[in-house]
């Protein structure tokens, strides 16, 4: 990465579900996707073999471009995102909760899912 930001992160995983767009009250819109995104083999299992583990990162797409560019996925595509880390808090309950997520700054497709 060539940005200075302190807080960049660059992702390379698969679309777990189609992306979806949604239209706030205040009349932005955003993207909502998630990545799955491969970790290391580090786990041992009880019969001496490692298991490979993912994690699972939401991403949200503000401005236009990446929301273009998140709403042409599609489950099983292979993508690389570029973003900051976030943490957003919100009610939920009568509690606050919060999340983390990837504001995707740039994003695009490096592989079609294979087709069934």
């Amino acid at each position: 990465m060539s940005s200075n930001n302190p807080n960049e992160v660059r992702l390379v995983g698969r679309v777990s579900a189609a992306p979806e767009t949604r239209a706030l009250p205040s009349g932005d819109q955003l993207c909502l996707g998630r990545l799955v995104v491969p970790r290391p083999e580090t786990r041992i299992l009880p019969s001496g073999r490692k298991a490979p583990s993912v994690d699972v990162i939401d991403l949200t797409g503000w401005s236009a471009r990446a929301r273009r560019s998140m709403s042409a996925w599609s489950p099983g595509d292979e993508v690389e995102v570029t973003g900051a880390l976030r943490r957003r808090f919100y009610r939920a309950g009568g509690s606050t909760a919060s999340r983390v997520e990837v504001e995707v700054t740039t994003a695009r497709r490096l592989r079609r899912a294979a087709s069934g």
